[in-house]
């Protein structure tokens, strides 16, 4: 652990592209999916988080994309247009929307998640269980800043 103390540039620079390296990659093995429906990356991205959180409102999902209204909005009528997203108003308060994906928004999240999922789980199942806490640990060090 000594050597961590004494991280060189070009140690953080191999670090960088491996991290790089590995969202490109886990990514790519969706690009066909994502193709299929005509739908990318951003597409992709906001799914994701309308899985993970079921009825989000769009503040909430502005927030955790860090993105423009307007790019949100792009994505959102993409989605709307290809009937992969449904809308709700709130009960409390009607100005306020919640997103959830319908059926078919789902099982396109369903398909891309178990392509992800082998790349992930292979390599966790080729790890220790200390690696990945401390690979956890760390990434959520890098993400928390």
């Amino acid at each position: 652990m000594k050597e961590l103390l004494y991280l060189k540039d070009d140690q953080l620079k191999d670090l960088i592209e491996k991290l790089f390296v590995s969202y490109r990659e886990t990514f790519s093995d969706s690009k066909k999916i994502l193709d299929r429906y005509s739908i990318g990356l951003a597409h992709h991205k906001v799914i994701h988080l309308l899985s993970m959180y079921e009825g989000i409102s769009i503040s909430e999902l502005l927030k955790r994309l860090k993105v423009t209204k307007q790019s949100l909005n792009r994505v959102l009528k993409d989605l709307i247009a290809l009937e992969i997203v449904i809308f709700k108003k709130d009960d409390q308060d009607t100005r306020v929307k919640h997103v959830f994906l319908n059926d078919k928004g789902k099982k396109i999240f369903n398909e891309i998640f178990n392509l992800q999922k082998k790349r992930i789980y292979n390599a966790l199942l080729n790890s220790s269980s200390e690696e990945v806490i401390n690979f956890d640990n760390v990434l959520s060090k890098i993400i928390n800043g």
